[in-house]
């Protein structure tokens, strides 16, 4: 009974496999089962699909499951494809079942609940609320099946929630940076210095090759040009060295022959001499990780030791990305101009960024200076208005 031969199913590698040929159109998917009953009447289901489609123009159903599967596996090329995958993971129990037709709205409240219960901010949520929506509209306008029609009638409109929770930017006073970056292992402090000196992103930091390094000699000095594919708006990146990101370049070269930053592997626990004297750096993938949080903490306990009363929560919480903001607030306050501003944090703009003369990169040099310190300037002090914690 279990060999029986079943016209348009085939098995291989254990699992039926659907090869058929319906009024016209070719039909062939993995029924994704071992079980012989189970293949034949999905079998069933998507000849009637076919014959529905055919004589009356009914629309097959289809999961959002298979939607995403199949939105994943066009996409490996996106830079944010890992992220979509995360949380589309976290959608699937709620929504990964239901027909297309049926995700909207309201189908999507218990998803949204249960993250809200867990503390997610609106963003993150909004987020994976994009992905459905990008899906579902794919399936509607684009996704075409065996005979022309779309894997969707219309999609329904997914409505981003208002954001209210969301944080606002904390950039360092001098006296947190040297707090926050003396609690750092060295490797993410040289980072840490790095990036509020040139406002790169986390990833600008962590992925920085040697071979985006591009020498001016006029300068005597050297910058970075990250590719499009790595930058978050898609546009070349130049990064420019003041005095202390360059010597931050010159601490760490030949430390690794591809990446700028690395950090040599924790050795385990009774390793001999020659397993210490034989690591070698690996590059690091990321800053926001327990020893970062760690670091905050203590700086924070350090603030109100010295100062008698509990830390900013800002500082309490300080993030990886304040750092950016940390610079930026830093030039504008030296008097550094809007399009200079622009170009050092690597915003998008109308200028193609990574082309400019040796006199534009000395200019750009000298106002990235400006961010080195307090004496290294004769610019405004920065006094920033914080409420007291509570």
């Amino acid at each position: 009974m279990g060999n029986r031969k079943t016209s348009g199913l085939t098995k291989r590698g254990g699992i039926w496999h659907i090869d058929k040929i319906v009024r016209g159109t070719r039909i062939r998917e993995s029924t994704g089962t071992s079980e012989i009953g189970e293949a034949e009447a999905l079998l069933a289901r998507r000849i009637e699909e076919a014959r529905n489609a055919s004589l009356f123009g009914v629309r097959p159903d289809r999961t959002f499951r298979v939607a995403a599967t199949k939105f994943l596996k066009e996409n490996q090329h996106k830079r944010t494809i890992d992220n979509d995958a995360m949380h589309l993971k976290r959608l699937d129990p709620f929504i990964g079942h239901l027909w297309l037709r049926q995700v909207h709205m309201g189908t999507l409240q218990s998803f949204i609940d249960k993250r809200r219960s867990e503390g997610v901010k609106t963003l993150t949520i909004n987020l994976a609320m994009t992905t459905v929506r990008r899906i579902l509209n794919l399936a509607a306008n684009e996704w075409r099946d065996e005979l022309g029609m779309t894997w969707l009638q219309q999609a329904p409109k997914i409505k981003m929630l208002p954001v209210t929770d969301k944080r606002s930017p904390y950039p360092l006073s001098r006296e947190e940076q040297a707090m926050l970056f003396q609690q750092l292992p060295d490797y993410l402090a040289r980072m840490a210095l790095f990036k509020v000196n040139t406002g790169c992103r986390e990833q600008e930091v962590c992925g920085l090759k040697w071979s985006d390094e591009v020498p001016v000699p006029e300068l005597g000095t050297s910058v970075f040009i990250i590719s499009g594919e790595r930058v978050k708006n898609d546009e070349d990146r130049l990064v420019v060295l003041n005095r202390v990101a360059h010597s931050i370049i010159e601490s760490v070269r030949g430390m690794h022959s591809e990446f700028v930053f690395a950090r040599l592997p924790t050795a385990r626990k009774g390793a001999s001499e020659d397993e210490l004297a034989s690591r070698t750096p690996v590059p690091i993938v990321k800053m926001n990780t327990t020893a970062w949080k760690a670091a905050r903490e203590r700086a924070a306990s350090e603030w109100e030791s010295r100062h008698g009363e509990p830390a900013p929560d800002g500082f309490r919480r300080a993030r990886v990305h304040d750092l950016k903001h940390t610079f930026g607030r830093r030039l504008r306050s030296a008097g550094v101009s809007f399009e200079d501003r622009q170009d050092l944090l690597g915003h998008k703009s109308g200028r193609i960024t990574t082309h400019y003369s040796a006199a534009e990169v000395s200019n750009l040099v000298s106002a990235a200076e400006k961010a080195c310190s307090d004496e290294s300037h004769k610019g405004p002090t920065i006094t920033c208005l914080r409420r007291r914690s509570s």
